[in-house]
């Protein structure tokens, strides 16, 4: 059984925590307080509720650290070293459906006396179906108490692929189906399950043979990124010598395949 650190046991209670009423919420959707953030992209009563909660729980574990969320943006704190970063529902439309792919998703930032900023400690829970992914910087990754590692997978025509797709009012269509056709050609399958935090995930555990995706942001990423890297796979942009933390494009996978994939995004 593997052993988490102190560190993760606090991630992992917050989240756990703020799980529970998110639960019954998704069993009772019709019930749910909805207003809009944007063109289909809605934020429910479920949502700010979740991210209050992990600041609370979060800041009084750790106090000083900052807080990045999707819905407050940045608080900051005493300790400029540290920066929790936290998406409460990844996943808020799957969420709304009574789809049961969404997850609570927090990853820890540390920053050095040199400004180098890297994701130390992340995790990923999709409360419905109980899967607790977590890692931390040079101890692997795991699923609930489980080691796991990226697809062994070399070849796009083996390859099952995981992405994303912009909705309603969100810029970058022409490109995605451009992507679509270019990787579509070459792949096994293509899937869109609509919580990039999740696809990350189930890279890392070799569900998916590679992801990729532009127009995310951090909050979506970071736990993913730290994942599926302590679980030996590989993550850049698309683009030569970009940032993939950012979420503006982002390439995922086991080394062999990601690599091949890359190739097929550039050329797209």
């Amino acid at each position: 059984m593997a052993l988490a650190s102190a560190l993760l046991q606090v991630m992992m209670d917050a989240v756990r925590k703020t799980a529970r009423p998110m639960v019954r919420d998704f069993g009772e959707v019709a019930q749910l307080q909805v207003s809009r953030k944007g063109p289909a992209d809605f934020v429910t009563a479920a949502d700010v509720k979740a991210e209050q909660t992990l600041f609370e729980l979060l800041t009084k574990a750790r106090p000083g650290y900052g807080f990045l969320g999707e819905e407050r943006g940045m608080v900051e704190g005493t300790d400029k070293t540290h920066t929790w970063i936290v998406d409460p529902i990844d996943g808020t439309t799957n969420f709304m459906h009574a789809m049961p792919q969404f997850a609570i998703t927090v990853a820890l930032q540390r920053t050095d006396h040199d400004g180098r900023a890297e994701i130390v400690a992340g995790v990923t829970y999709n409360p419905v179906q109980n899967e607790m992914f977590w890692a931390e910087k040079g101890k692997g990754a795991h699923l609930n108490d489980t080691r796991i590692r990226v697809s062994g997978r070399k070849d796009l025509a083996d390859g099952l692929i995981s992405t994303g797709l912009p909705f309603l009012g969100r810029p970058g269509h022409a490109q995605a189906i451009k992507d679509l056709h270019g990787v579509g050609q070459r792949v096994a399958g293509i899937r869109r399950l609509g919580a990039a935090s999740l696809d990350l995930a189930w890279t890392a555990c070799g569900r998916y043979d590679a992801f990729y995706e532009r127009g995310l942001n951090v909050w979506d990423v970071a736990a993913g990124v730290l994942l599926v890297t302590e679980a030996g796979g590989t993550v850049t942009t698309v683009d030569p010598d970009g940032d993939p933390l950012n979420g503006k494009q982002i390439v995922a996978g086991g080394p062999d395949m990601q690599a091949n994939l890359r190739k097929v995004l550039q050329a797209a």
